[in-house]
Formats: C-alpha cells, structure tokens, sequence
C-alpha cells in the first residue's frame, strides 16, 4: 500500500469520524435547554423542597394564632358517660334499731319485726309487721338502681378576666407568625442568591473552559510548527520539549475545566430543583453589566427593612409580652361557666330509672386570687430583664447591618474598577499575543517568546472573567441587604 493510499484511508476515517462528532453535537444540543436567570430563579422559587417547608411553617404560625385568638371565646363540651356496676346501693342499713324494737329487711325481700321487752306497753305481731312493712317501703324507696348510670353533660366556660394572659398569648402568636412570614421572605431572598451564585459559576467555568480549549488550540499549533521547523534543523529538541510540555500542562487545565463544569451543572440544577444530569446553556449578556452604589444615607435606610432587624424586632415585641404574661400570674382569674345535665338515675323527683326526666341547668363564676406567689414575681422579673436585652441587641445588630451594607457597596464599586482594568490588560495581551504571532512566523522571537505571551493572553482572559463573575455575585449580594431582590 502506497504512502498516498494510505492517506487517503486516513482522510476518510478522519471525515466519516467529524460527520459522527458533529451529529453527537447536534443530538446533545437538542438535548440542552437554554436558561436565563429569572428562569432558574423561579425554578428554585417553585420546586425547592426548602420553600415548600417555608410555607408550611408559616401555615402552622398562621394557625396558631387564630387559636390563640379563639381562647377568648366560649368554649362548648358535650360529654357523655356510662357505668356498670355490680351491685346496687343502699342508703339505709337491712337492719335498723329503734327503741321499740329492730326492723329487719331479709334477703329474700321480706321484712321482720322484733320489739323489745316493754312492759308498759301491749305489743301485737301485727303492728310490728306493718311497723317492718313500712321500713321495708322506705328501704326500698332509698335503694335506687345504681347498677346502670347513664350523664350527658353539655356546658359552656367563658373566662372574664385573667390577668391579660389571653391578651398576650394573642399577641405572641401574632409576632410569631409575623416571624414565619419574615422568614419566609428571608428563605426566598437566599434561594435567588444562591441560584445567582450558582448561574454565575456556571457561566464562569464555562468561560474558562473556553479560553483552556483556544489556549491549547493555539499550543497544538505551535507544537506541530516546531515539529516542522526541527525537522528542517531551525530549533533544538529542547525547543519542542518546551512546548510539548507546556501543551500537556494546557491539556490537564482543559479537561480540569471540562470536570468544573459538570460539578457547576449539577449544583446549579441542585438549586433549581431539576435533575442532575440536566444540561444547561446559559444567557451571559448581563454578566458585564453591574450598577446599584449606594450612598451611607442610602445603606442607613435600607437597614430597617432588613429581615434580621425585624425578627428581632418581633423577637422584642414576644419577651415584653412574655413579660406581661408573667406579670398576669399575679393577678385576680375569673372564669364562668354554664351547663346542662341530664342522667338516668335521676334526682329530679327522688331516684327515678325513667327517662322523662328534663335534667337541669347550673352556672357559677370561679374567682381565684393569688396572694403569696413568689416564684411568679421572680419569672416577672426575669422576663423584664430579657426583653431589655433583646433592645440592646436589636440596637447593636442595627450597627452591625449598616456597616455590612456600606462594606458590600464599596466592594461594589471596587469589582467594576477591577472590570475596567481586567478589561484593558486582556486588550493589551490580546494585541501582544498577535504582535508575538507574526513576530514568531517572521522568525524574529523563539517559541518560549511567543508560549509566554500566550499564557498571559490565558491569565488576562481569566482574571476578565474572575472579575465580572464577582462583579455580578457581588450585585446579587448588596441588593440582597438593600431588600431589592
């Protein structure tokens, strides 16, 4: 087989090899769906397992201060009861002693009289018998069936004064779900800055491995033109080492690109709420384009509707109410209620076993006075003392904030510098690496000339996009403290 066969073999398996390339790249852009970052940030707003479980706690707290609001009202019960019992009652003894003689009612149910020895007086058997007769009646009468009880009770408790602890419970669980609520936002603040964060990482390593793939293009390159120039005896074997190992070096930074990016994917569909394996292309016209400097007076403002501060202005308002709370301990409780019981027995007319009875109706008012407690006094206290502490530290938090919001806009301010001057210096190594390019075909530099203008093309290309990347994260994070998300 000739040299000309041969690379014509060669030639083909090389075509039929780029036409399957380029049909795999086609098939894996159809698979790719384009994103912009109001998208991704809905996707996360949507399908975060961490906002769901945010409005499921601010469902909680809305909930529980309806029923601290609803303890105020009447509460109704209806309670029902039977009982079983295996024997009977009796109010009165089987045998009772007069100081005539002794009624004696017998097992079998028959009644008995025994009178004692009165000389005085003519006893009969037959008074005895009716006097036994009589007791037995009465015995009867005061033996209800108890072996079965049946109490309906339905009544009604409205408390009138507690010392205003139902006032305050109220107010808490109204402050607390004023937290959830802020909470909520705060979560949802967080969610659209680390879908930023992770947009920009993406668009980040992307870049760069873009600008890995041209650098080793370009190495590539250079190493098959010193090939060419060794074999024609213009450069030394050092030469071409030089540059192969320089290549290598650019290839390992490739394929360390190519793995960033995938992690990048994954923890950006992570946060979206999409599968791993999604791939992503990404829109990067914003990523030059940051604004938003403030001036302290600005910062200042902007600090009061920063949800730390309201959560521990909430926090505030719960321990002076806890407070009051403790102080209701001391005061006077007065509490109505009201029902209606029906039961069977019933004591309507003596014990009746029938159920015609109307059962009957009771109300009262309980008033409880607290005279010596002197634990409450201490809670009361104590309580005092945590809600002076929560203003201290709202006040020092407050300090705190707007220290944090004027450091993030000078850092602002100092990222679109850096920009401007990444930008410059990526120009000027731009215009080098063409310089040394045609002084290099020229034959005026070596290839260790023209490998270093390359690699600072390389590093004033990355350090460009390091500083609109940070630019942009930096933007995300000031308008996060400004409340502009």
């Amino acid at each position: 087989m000739t040299n000309n066969t041969k690379h014509r073999i060669l030639n083909k398996g090389l075509l039929v090899l780029s036409i399957f390339i380029f049909q795999f790249s086609l098939m894996k852009a159809a698979d790719t769906t384009y994103y912009t970052l109001p998208q991704c940030r809905d996707l996360a707003l949507s399908k975060g397992a961490s906002s769901q479980s945010q409005q499921e706690l601010l469902l909680a707290a809305k909930y529980n201060r309806q029923a601290a609001l609803a303890a105020m009202f009447p509460k109704f019960t209806a309670n029902a009861s039977y009982m079983w019992n295996s024997a009977n009652v009796h109010l009165l003894s089987n045998t009772t002693e007069f100081t005539f003689g002794t009624a004696t009612v017998n097992p079998d149910g028959t009644a008995s009289w025994a009178w004692k020895d009165l000389p005085s007086m003519t006893l009969t058997d037959d008074a005895g018998q009716f006097i036994a007769d009589g007791y037995k009646m009465l015995y009867d009468k005061l033996s209800p069936d108890m072996r079965q009880i049946f109490v309906a009770h339905v009544g009604v408790t409205q408390p009138i004064y507690v010392g205003g602890r139902l006032i305050q419970m109220y107010k808490i669980a109204k402050a607390s779900e004023t937290i959830a609520s802020i909470q909520s936002e705060a979560k949802h603040d967080d969610i659209i800055y680390g879908v930023d964060e992770a947009y920009w990482r993406v668009v980040s390593v992307s870049k760069k491995k873009e600008l890995a793939e041209q650098y080793y293009k370009l190495l590539c390159q250079l190493e098959t033109d010193v090939k060419e120039a060794l074999d024609e005896g213009l450069v030394t074997q050092s030469d071409l080492l030089k540059v192969t190992t320089k290549r290598g070096e650019a290839e390992v930074k490739k394929l360390q690109a190519e793995n960033g990016l995938t992690l990048s994917n994954m923890a950006l569909a992570q946060v979206c709420g999409l599968p791993l394996s999604t791939a992503f292309r990404l829109d990067e016209s914003g990523l030059s384009e940051t604004s938003l400097p403030v001036d302290s007076t600005d910062a200042e403002a902007a600090v009061a509707g920063r949800s730390e501060i309201q959560l521990l202005e909430q926090a505030e308002k719960i321990a002076k109410s806890n407070a009051k709370l403790m102080a209701a301990g001391l005061q006077p409780n007065i509490v109505a209620s009201a029902g209606y019981i029906y039961s069977n027995p019933n004591v309507e007319n003596g014990f009746s076993n029938k159920w015609d009875s109307k059962g009957f109706f009771s109300a009262g008012v309980v008033v409880n006075v607290p005279i010596a407690h002197a634990d409450d006094i201490l809670r009361y206290k104590a309580a005092k003392h945590a809600a002076n502490a929560m203003a201290l530290k709202t006040e020092e938090t407050r300090e705190l904030l707007t220290l944090q919001t004027t450091q993030a806009n000078q850092k602002l301010a100092e990222a679109q510098q850096k920009i401007a001057l990444a930008r410059l210096t990526q120009n000027n190594a731009a215009e080098v690496l063409r310089m040394a390019q045609e002084s290099y075909e020229a034959g005026m530099i070596t290839a260790s000339e023209l490998m270093q203008a390359q690699t600072a093309w390389l590093a004033a290309a990355t350090d460009l996009v390091d500083a609109e990347v940070e630019a942009k994260t930096t933007e995300t994070q000031l308008r996060k403290y400004l409340g502009k998300l």
